[in-house]
């Protein structure tokens, strides 16, 4: 597995923005710009942080954040991983944002993802069958 060298800013701390989201951002940034590609390691933690100038728990935090988009794995022992692009990050909030939106609408997440499914299938019966639900 090939390591990749990326370079990022240091955080403001004058600004608004949380530190954790300023460390994810700059991580999706040089994401974004092609420094790390999916499939590559980027440098654990303790080195991120010492570059960016913030704690190691500050960026073990934005990197749960990346994780949760699906933008990075954290592998065993301190191994961090891009699994996925910044597309990728969009789909998974935006299924975020559906999830939410079905709930407030009374649907189940088994639910939603039958719907999808059949959805999926690109079948107009499955669709019909949907809309009289």
């Amino acid at each position: 597995m090939e390591d990749s060298q990326i370079t990022l800013r240091e955080v403001d701390r004058g600004e608004l923005t949380l530190l954790h989201e300023q460390v994810a951002s700059e991580i999706r940034r040089a994401i974004a710009d092609g420094e790390a590609m999916p499939g590559q390691r980027i440098p654990q933690a303790k080195d991120l942080a010492k570059v960016l100038n913030v704690n190691t728990n500050t960026v073990l935090r934005a990197l749960r954040l990346l994780r949760d988009e699906g933008l990075v794995e954290m592998g065993r022992g301190r191994a961090i991983i891009v699994a996925g692009s910044p597309g990728r990050t969009i789909v998974v909030e935006k299924l975020r944002e559906l999830i939410a939106f079905a709930r407030t609408q009374g649907y189940r997440p088994d639910e939603l993802a039958t719907m999808m499914q059949q959805l999926s299938l690109h079948n107009p019966s499955a669709e019909s069958r949907l809309k009289s639900s």
